[in-house]
């Protein structure tokens, strides 16, 4: 499995309900920026991708709403992601606040033509990552 990439979230107004608590869904968006910023580390240009008739879909979320993020909280997301298969990138990100779990996903990514179609994930992310957790 890949190290654990650390990404920084503050929770603005736009992000909660009228509790001043973080809505639900947005947990998923924040999660999102964190695989989008650990694609961009990894050097891969998605428009490149796209470009050449290849691009990243989420398939499944598995998802587990621990605790409750607030207005001006400031979370972090931890992030560790490795290849599951040729097709599937799985990601087993956790949002904190401080050292208490409030959020925890699995994710799987599959690399799919921009017909739909099933394909295999571009050799230089295969390089990057590790084919299963523990290797």
């Amino acid at each position: 499995m890949s190290q654990t990439h650390i990404f920084p979230v503050t929770v603005y107004y736009e992000d909660t309900d009228m509790a001043a608590i973080v809505y639900y869904a947005n947990y998923l968006r924040f999660i999102e920026r964190a695989r989008s910023e650990i694609v961009e580390e990894m050097g891969v240009d998605q428009n490149a991708m796209r470009a050449d008739g290849i691009v990243f879909a989420v398939t499944r979320v598995e998802a587990d709403y621990i605790g409750s993020a607030r207005l001006g909280d400031r979370l972090t997301i931890l992030t560790q992601h490795y290849a599951q298969s040729p097709v599937r990138w799985m990601f087993d990100q956790t949002v904190k606040r401080g050292e208490e779990v409030i959020f925890r996903a699995l994710v799987t990514a599959v690399c799919m033509t921009t017909e739909g179609r099933p394909t295999r994930l571009p050799a230089e992310i295969r390089a990057l990552m590790r084919s299963k957790p523990g290797e």
